[in-house]
Parts: C-alpha cells; structure tokens; sequence
C-alpha cells in the first residue's frame, strides 16, 4: 500500500514538548504495523489496535486520542459503527478513515458524520500524514473551544442569583436602567452588579462578555 521511504522534513510535529496522541485501528498487521512506524516517525504518540473493541477497551488511550485513522472493514464493530458509538460520548477524535471497499454513500455519511477524511486504499504516505495533520489542528481548535467554554462555564457558576438574573438582562440588550426598572432595583445597585459579574467572567466589555456567554450555550 505505501513505503516507509515518505518526507519527514514537514516538521509539523517534530518539535513538540508534548506529543499528539494518535489511534490506528486496523486489522491488517502489516498496514496497522507500517501506519504506527510511519506516524512514529514524526514523534506522535501512537497507539495501533486489531479491532475496534480493543481501543474501546483502552479508556486511557480512548480519552486522550486526538486523532483516530480508522479501517472501515473491521472483526466485530466495523469503523463505521465505531465512529457512531463515539459520537455518542463527550469528547470525539478527529476520525481518518481508511478503506479498500468504500463507496460514495458510505463515505458522504463519514463527513457528514464529522470525519476529516476518508482516504481508498491504496493510498500515498503523503496523502494520510497531510489527512492526519489537518485532524490535529482541528482537535486543537475543538480543545480549546472546549476549554474556553469550560472556563466560562465555572466563571458563571461563581455568580450570585441577582447577579445571574442580571446578567440575562444584559444579555438580551437591557440597559442597566431598562434592568432597574425590571428588577425593582437602583440602577446604581444595578451597576454594582455589572461590575461584579465582570469582574468574576474576566470580561473586558460587555460585547465580550456576551460572546463569552453565547459560546458556552
């Protein structure tokens, strides 16, 4: 299917502190063998299971994958099956499929599903490392949406419930007198609180602040 001589001078990973932890599921030992030696190479972590049970069974693995290069044709639960099974869990890996028997439907429901690509063996070195590349900086992405939305999820959590309810005031384009007048409040009790919850979501401007917000929901 492909060699072991592919252009390791794309150095997108090589200087990393911290290695991309990567999955292959593949059934065939010679292609699972030469796909970890080649994503090895470029100093990824990477993990190389027969089926698609036995990187299920690794939880470690499992939860830290940032990109999973999955066969279609698997023993027992196919890639296909695999990848919905995954969908329903909270954090999902950038998926490459791989495959010597897909066809246009299959492969339209794999990126409609939220694949990253869906590579026809045979294919070049080059072809599955760019495939893989693009899945990490889409997981990098998806992390740090996922951070930030955590973060602002835990800034909310320390508002009071007047803050709160203020808070949705603002969000929805009240001005703080507009607030004041709805609440039964002073408008300088009404900025007291503004500022509070400014204060505890680390927000510059109120804009920000609704943005911060509107990500989190």
């Amino acid at each position: 299917m492909f060699g072991m001589n592919m252009p390791i001078g794309n150095s997108f990973m090589k200087n990393q502190a911290i290695k991309d932890c990567v999955g292959v599921v593949e059934d065939d030992d010679a292609v699972r063998e030469a796909l970890r030696l080649m994503l090895g190479a470029l100093n990824m972590e990477v993990h190389a299971y027969a089926s698609a049970d036995g990187f299920l069974d690794d939880t470690d693995v499992r939860s830290r994958c940032a990109c999973l290069v999955l066969d279609v044709r698997l023993p027992g639960i196919s890639g296909i099956e695999l990848h919905k099974q995954l969908l329903t869990q909270k954090r999902v890996p950038a998926i490459v499929f791989i495959t010597g028997h897909g066809d246009i439907p299959m492969a339209v429901e794999a990126m409609r599903n939220g694949a990253v690509d869906f590579l026809q063996k045979p294919f070049r070195e080059q072809q599955l490392l760019e495939s893989v590349q693009k899945a990490l900086v889409l997981e990098r992405h998806a992390r740090k949406a996922r951070e930030e939305c955590e973060t602002t999820v835990a800034r909310l959590a320390c508002l009071t419930p007047k803050e709160h309810e203020v808070l949705e005031k603002l969000l929805v384009g009240l001005r703080s007198k507009e607030v004041a007048a709805e609440m039964g409040l002073a408008t300088k009790t009404v900025e007291q609180h503004r500022a509070n919850i400014m204060h505890k979501m680390h927000a510059a401007t109120l804009a920000e602040l609704i943005s911060m917000c509107s990500s989190s929901r």
